[in-house]
């Protein structure tokens, strides 16, 4: 992605964003707000500064946006209910599927990751969630998973996950190759018309 189109597309975003329509939740009739913005992988780091960017371009408009980062709150989660040392001595000793799923046991969507992450919106009181670090949790956490899990937890405001791959409207496709259960409930921000 050349970078006049990365700025393109990050500038749709923000004036997405600060759309009043976009953050009252309307036009949407009665859908839940999740938003994805896809994007290709290998432009990953630069996706992240653009983010962060926008998010600060936000804030000075009044807009509070809270940054989710998928793989860095998988470590927080790990550290506090299992300790590092010991995830790194299971991985020595187990193959990868035993690997994963001891993985995705201790961080467990249900009981762990999704009360965390409304644990956070509940006490940073954002206008939108921001989701990123999507790729770099696989394969032991599946967007869909998270998407589908967090429709109960999270949807009083704005969620916009970027996604490094390919939305279809009806699936996700991890990195344009790994297909992903179908998901139906998000919105792709990239083609939203204001």
């Amino acid at each position: 992605m050349s970078e006049e189109l990365l700025h393109r597309k990050f500038e749709h975003i923000y004036n997405v964003m600060m759309n009043p329509s976009f953050l009252a939740m309307d036009s949407l009739g009665g859908e839940i707000p999740f938003w994805i913005s896809t994007y290709d992988a290998k432009h990953d780091n630069e996706i992240n500064v653009e983010i962060h960017n926008v998010i600060k371009k936000l804030s000075t408009k009044g807009v509070k946006a809270h940054l989710l980062n998928l793989f860095e709150h998988s470590i927080s989660i790990l550290e506090q209910n299992v300790g590092l040392e010991k995830i790194y001595k299971v991985e020595q000793r187990k193959n990868k599927e035993r690997f994963k799923k001891a993985l995705q046991s201790s961080i467990n969507i249900h009981e762990r990751l999704i009360p965390y992450i409304k644990e956070k919106v509940e006490k940073n009181e954002p206008d939108v969630l921001i989701i990123n670090g999507v790729g770099a949790v696989f394969p032991f956490i599946r967007s869909h998973n998270v998407l589908n899990n967090l429709q109960s937890a999270v949807k009083d405001i704005p969620t916009l996950m970027f996604f490094p791959g390919n939305y279809t409207g009806q699936s996700l496709n991890l990195f344009g190759k790994l297909k992903d259960d179908n998901y139906y409930r998000a919105f792709n921000i990239d083609n939203y018309k204001l």
